[in-house]
């Protein structure tokens, strides 16, 4: 794309005065019209890739669209060809080759738009001077042998700590809860407690962002409605 801005407006500007204001140099615009005029100046990659392509493209329409790069790879490998998995990988990105993926997507944040949202009491500072002033929770999913599994953490900001969590084959309210009630029981906490997640809905538990913790240490009948779905760890929050 580069080259064909250069040639549109060479005649005006000439090369070098349009080289010095984009990221290319004059004699890399001059190799690749040298190549264009005389393909045996390509190098040895070029000619390399495009074997490699072939056999990429064979085993993947083989396979009917259902390969990706790593069963790509291996397929290549057992008929002996040697090729890195990098490379198939490359190749098949750059020629919009893509395998069919097992299971959907999973959201673990659907956001309520409608729900009340509380201040903010972080406004993405999370740089705290001790332990328990400042915890943030998220919520995800991992994939494993038997089928995917939904974890929530609660990590104190200051440590880095993972200091609640709780696993469950399925997403419920309770999962969230379960790792903020371990989280309370395991910590000693003096002062206030702030306790961050996003802005999602998760069976009821609807728009919350951030709470003092003094507002949750009741009995888990008596717990707000306020606690979310949590898709944001404390990094990117």
């Amino acid at each position: 794309m580069i080259a064909a801005f250069i040639d549109q407006h060479r005649s005006e500007f000439g090369v070098e005065s349009i080289c010095k204001q984009l990221p290319i140099a004059p004699s890399t615009y001059y190799e690749q019209k040298a190549r264009e005029r005389d393909p045996g100046r390509l190098p040895e990659r070029h000619w390399r890739d495009l074997e490699n392509l072939a056999e990429v493209t064979r085993v993947w329409e083989g396979s009917r669209g259902r390969y990706g790069a790593r069963k790509v790879w291996r397929q290549l490998a057992r008929e002996g060809f040697d090729v890195a998995r990098c490379t198939v990988e490359r190749l098949m990105r750059a020629s919009g080759l893509q395998g069919v993926t097992r299971g959907g997507r999973k959201r673990t944040t659907i956001p309520d738009e409608l729900a009340e949202r509380p201040d903010d009491l972080v406004n993405r500072n999370f740089i705290v001077p001790r332990p328990n002033v400042l915890w943030v929770s998220d919520i995800t999913y991992v994939g494993t042998v038997s089928g995917f599994v939904y974890v929530a953490f609660v990590v104190d900001a200051f440590a880095r700590r993972i200091v609640g969590w709780r696993v469950s084959s399925s997403l419920h309210s309770n999962l969230v809860l379960d790792a903020l009630e371990q989280a309370l029981h395991a910590r000693r906490r003096d002062g206030e407690l702030i306790h961050h997640s996003d802005r999602g809905s998760l069976l009821g538990f609807k728009g919350s962002s951030q709470h003092l913790l003094g507002e949750i240490l009741a009995p888990r009948s008596g717990l707000p409605l306020g606690f979310s779905s949590l898709e944001s760890s404390w990094v990117g929050s």
